[in-house]
C-alpha cells in the first residue's frame, strides 16, 4: 500500500491516536512514523517510556546530515511493538524540539525512503503521523508522496471550520506540485455531524468514522492493555477495507492510460 498519511488541522485532535490504533489492528507488515514536527509522543505514552537510550526519526537525521547513512541506521532505529515478529515497527517522532530543526530539511528524503519500503523484502505499508498541519516546518513532501492522505477531523462545527480551511491549503499545494487527484479523503472522528452531511459541506468524501471510545484512547494515549474488541479497535482494524480499495483505485485510474498506450494522458 505504500504511504498512508494522517493529518490534522489546528483544532482537530485524534492524529496519533488513529494512528496508532490502525498501527496495532493492520494485517500487512507496516512501520508506524512519528513525523509530526511538534514532536512524539508514543514513546513517552503508550510505551511508558520503557527503552534504553534514544532512538527515532530526529537520531536518523542527524546520523543522515553527518554521514548520509539512512539506510544503513533506520532499522536500528525502529522500536518492536509486536515483538519478535517485527511485523509492525514504530519509528519514533523527535523527543527534543532541538531536533526538529535537523528533520525538517529531510522531509523529501524520508519520503523517497518510505515509499522504497513497499518494494522492499519483506515489504512494508508506512502509515504516518503527520500530526497539525499548521505547524513550523510541516512534512509536504510526505503528504505529497503519500498514495492516500487522511485527514482526521471531529464532526463538530468548530472542528469542520478548521478542517476545511486545511483542505484547501492542501489541495492548492497539491495542483500546485501536480499530485495526481484521489488520495483525499476525511477520516471522521467522535460524534458529530454525519458522513453524508460532513462530506457535502467539504466537498470531501469521509472514508471512515473511528468512534468515541475514551476508555481505549486513555490506554493508546498512557499505556496499557489495548482490547482488541473496543469499539476503536474494531473501527481501525475495519480502515483497511476502504484504504486499500482506495489505493486500488487509484492505482488503476493513474496507469490505465500507459496500459492503453497513451502515456502522456494522465
Amino acid at each position: 500500500m505504500a504511504i498512508i498519511a494522517l493529518v490534522s488541522a489546528k483544532g482537530s485532535p485524534g492524529v496519533t491516536t488513529s494512528a496508532l490504533a490502525c498501527a496495532l489492528t493492520w494485517h500487512r507488515r507496516l512501520v508506524l512514523a512519528e513525523c509530526d514536527p511538534a514532536g512524539g509522543s508514543i514513546l513517552a505514552g503508550y510505551l511508558g517510556g520503557a527503552l534504553d537510550g534514544p532512538r527515532g526519526i530526529g537520531e536518523l537525521a542527524v546520523g543522515e546530515l553527518r554521514d548520509g547513512n539512512l539506510e544503513a541506521a533506520f532499522w536500528s532505529q525502529l522500536v518492536d511493538l509486536d515483538a519478535p515478529k517485527r511485523d509492525r515497527l514504530l519509528l519514533p517522532g523527535v523527543v527534543d524540539p532541538a531536533q526538529a530543526g535537523s528533520v525538517t530539511p529531510l522531509w523529501q528524503r524520508f519520503a523517497d525512503f518510505f515509499a522504497g519500503l513497499e518494494r522492499g523484502d519483506p515489504s512494508y505499508d508506512v502509515i504516518v503521523d503527520c500530526g497539525r498541519l499548521h505547524v513550523v516546518g510541516p512534512p509536504w513532501p510526505i503528504l505529497r508522496a503519500a498514495s492516500v492522505v487522511l485527514v482526521v477531523s471531529g464532526a463538530q462545527l468548530p472542528d469542520l471550520s478548521d478542517t476545511r480551511s486545511m483542505v484547501k491549503t492542501i489541495e492548492r499545494d497539491f495542483a500546485e506540485h501536480r499530485v495526481p487527484p484521489g488520495s483525499l479523503r476525511l477520516l471522521l472522528v467522535g460524534d458529530g455531524h454525519g458522513r453524508t452531511e460532513v462530506s457535502k459541506a467539504l466537498r470531501l468524501p469521509v472514508i471512515a468514522r473511528l468512534p468515541h471510545d475514551p476508555r481505549t484512547a486513555q490506554v493508546l494515549g498512557l499505556g496499557g492493555t489495548v482490547r482488541a474488541g473496543r469499539p476503536l479497535m474494531r473501527a481501525a482494524a475495519a480502515l483497511e477495507v476502504p484504504v486499500g480499495a482506495l489505493l486500488e483505485r487509484r492505482r488503476a485510474r493513474l496507469t490505465w492510460p500507459v496500459q492503453q498506450g497513451v502515456p502522456d494522458a494522465v
